[in-house]
């Protein structure tokens, strides 16, 4: 199950990439809209992993300062590959949510729900450079497994 893992996060890797490579491209046609939402992908990622390892957690939608985006997505890609090599899928994460709630997943739960989370962003993404006349990407998974 791990090696699935890292196969979908090598594909989440290299979509945030095609996808920031997009936006910086047409940095002055996209939406701001669109740029909020690809900072919250990055943000929702950077979150999980901070919470499955205990650390300081970013907020939620964050507006992140573009020329930070590509260490930021860098960096959440390394630290799941380091949750993925040191730690076990079944074990229990217990967390609190942005409103202090506490809430308790397993691992494994919690990483699908990374993968789910960034595609569905990616997607409204997409629709906000359609609007905006810039053509985008073509994420699908089978397509990257495809080319890879």
């Amino acid at each position: 199950m791990k090696e699935k893992f890292t196969a979908l996060f090598e594909y989440n890797q290299a979509m945030n990439i095609k996808v920031i490579d997009l936006l910086t491209l047409n940095y002055n046609k996209i939406s701001e809209k669109a740029l909020l939402l690809l900072s919250h992908t990055l943000n929702a990622h950077q979150i999980w992993n901070a919470r499955i390892q205990k650390e300081k957690e970013f907020a939620v939608w964050q507006l992140n300062d573009w020329n930070f985006v590509r260490s930021i997505n860098e960096n959440n890609y390394q630290n799941t590959l380091k949750i993925l090599k040191n730690d076990d899928l079944n074990r229990t994460v217990i967390y609190h949510n942005s409103k202090g709630d506490q809430f308790e997943n397993k691992l494994e739960d919690i990483l699908f729900h990374v993968i789910n989370h960034s595609t569905y962003h990616r997607a409204q993404i997409a629709t906000e450079c359609r609007s905006n006349g810039i053509e985008p990407l073509i994420s699908d998974y089978i397509m990257f497994k495809r080319n890879s």
